[in-house]
């Protein structure tokens, strides 16, 4: 279950975003986990802000060429931003089939 996690769509990433993943300002982001993993907690962690999990409208419309492509890219997306929040990593991921 997620718990105080906020998922929400905004329209590009800022070059900040970018930046923090490593990414060039060319490079496309199509979602951002920011937040503290569940793995990465202690029991002091408390009283923090909602994670947010960020998902870029604009990148993945101008990569995708249709209505499917697009629902298919957003799901994929999104799973894979949450998938952070429960301190599952990009290498894991890609060897789930979700690269």
């Amino acid at each position: 279950m997620m718990e105080n996690v906020v998922v929400v769509v905004e329209d590009e990433p800022l070059p900040e975003d970018l930046l923090s993943t490593g990414l060039r300002p060319d490079e496309t982001l199509f979602g951002l986990y920011h937040g503290v993993p569940l793995t990465e907690r202690s029991t002091q962690y408390g009283m923090a802000l909602p994670d947010r999990v960020v998902i870029y409208r604009w990148p993945i419309c101008e990569s995708c060429t249709g209505e499917a492509e697009i629902v298919r890219e957003v799901r994929r997306t999104v799973v894979h931003e949450v998938a952070h929040h429960f301190g599952i990593d990009d290498e894991r991921l890609a060897a789930l089939g979700w690269d």
